[in-house]
């Protein structure tokens, strides 16, 4: 089919700004849900085309940049620039899924431009539930008290943690009617997390501090935020990767002070937990912690209860090889064969399913990122111990690099049917 017919097939005699404003609302609703820079930009690119629209787009964390010009014009000069100004999107599988469904029907010609771009508005105008927010609370905390029986604690630091994650659930809502605080939000739940556990430490029960305040702090680590810098980076976008990245560092950062401002504020009254031990689980205990951080993560990332099996199986699957490969190779290359794994059984998804690749390829990779070495490299140096965060760099260095290589190849093995 040719390109006037296809323009006849999918959006009539529509105008070029009615093109044009389906457009900007599906990649200002892909950005929202989490859609890195290089995957937006190619999937804009091909609606374009298929809308019989040329399109030059730039996508950042903060903003999307857009100049259209109409090849039936005859005239390659941009007629039309954009500029959209977003906030960093957080992942929201249900609703990306629910934004591929209208851009693929309106491609198709089973839905009009107009009638697509208002659903598409409709979707970004969903309130979130009641329901929704005690489920975001409760995995949180079940999110950190597995992590936390994973890092190798005893039952005391997975209470603790699921304790210390339920606090953090609660603050993360605060936002929404203080937006103010948003920037605060890291800093502020790192420092009650950690006085929380040095509390407990000191009058209650001994604990081992360090691997709980991780566990507590996992979900707010950006170990996604470094994952995906990278990856940008590695694929030439590099004002996406640097901003990223220098967000991921300024998150750490947040972390870090909260947790230290904790520890000189209690040493300052005299409160210092005495140094104690955990003593590990049953192996079968830390299955069971894994299959329920699998379950919290589905919640947190909001996927679509139909898929909520894949999306559990994802981190389940990429932890396995993990493990089965770094037991006779090193960390990084079970890494690697994890996320390589994770990368291709997300390709063949999409190319099952129809529907996006991200439903496994965000939820099977987050057990692999390495926000938390990220974090106790840059501890370790604000300790004044340069050489071990050095070393611990290298070896978030190492990971990053062993899972943008595996992503990279799993889209060799499996070619990837759709760009999201």
């Amino acid at each position: 089919m040719d390109m006037e017919g296809l323009r006849t097939r999918v959006g009539g005699d529509a105008e070029l700004k009615t093109r044009i404003g389906f457009i900007v609302e599906l990649s200002r609703r892909l950005h929202e849900y989490g859609t890195t820079a290089p995957r937006l930009e190619d999937v804009i690119n091909l609606v374009s085309a298929r809308l019989g629209l040329a399109c030059n787009v730039l996508s950042t964390p903060t903003s999307i940049v857009m100049s259209f010009s109409d090849p039936a014009r005859g005239d390659d000069l941009a007629e039309i620039t954009q500029v959209v100004r977003v906030p960093p999107g957080e992942v929201n599988l249900k609703r990306l899924c629910r934004v591929d469904e209208i851009a693929d029907r309106v491609i198709a010609g089973d839905l009009g431009l107009g009638e697509g771009r208002r659903l598409l508005r409709e979707v970004g105008q969903r309130p979130p539930s009641t329901l929704a927010d005690l489920a975001g609370v409760l995995s949180f905390g079940v999110s950190s008290g597995a992590i936390a029986v994973i890092l190798h604690t005893g039952w005391t630091e997975a209470l603790v943690a699921a304790l210390n994650g339920l606090l953090i659930g609660a603050i993360s809502l605060l936002p929404r009617r203080w937006p103010s605080f948003g920037a605060a939000l890291e800093a502020a739940a790192a420092f009650l997390c950690t006085l929380v556990a040095i509390a407990i430490a000191h009058w209650v029960v001994p604990l081992s501090l360090r691997p709980v305040v991780l566990a507590s702090l996992i979900v707010l680590m950006p170990g996604m935020t470094l994952t995906t810098a990278v990856r940008e980076l590695s694929s030439q976008h590099l004002i996406s990767g640097t901003a990223r990245m220098m967000g991921a560092v300024t998150t750490l950062l947040k972390l870090i002070f909260g947790t230290a401002a904790a520890l000189q504020l209690c040493a300052l009254f005299g409160i210092v937990p005495p140094p104690a031990e955990s003593v590990p689980l049953p192996a079968w205990v830390e299955w069971c912690a894994l299959l329920a951080a699998a379950v919290s993560f589905a919640v947190l990332f909001k996927s679509p209860l139909r898929f909520y099996p894949v999306v559990i199986a994802a981190p389940l699957l990429g932890y396995v090889f993990t493990q089965i490969d770094g037991v006779h190779m090193p960390a990084a290359f079970g890494t690697f064969a994890g996320s390589l794994v994770i990368g291709a059984a997300s390709n063949l998804f999409a190319r099952v399913m129809q529907r996006p690749g991200a439903l496994v390829r965000e939820t099977g990779i987050i057990l692999l990122v390495p926000g938390s070495v990220g974090f106790r490299s840059l501890s370790y140096v604000l300790d004044r111990d340069v050489l071990l965060g050095i070393d611990t760099a290298v070896t978030m260095t190492a990971l990053l690099t062993a899972i943008v290589a595996g992503l990279l190849f799993g889209d060799l093995l499996i070619p990837p049917r759709r760009k999201l």
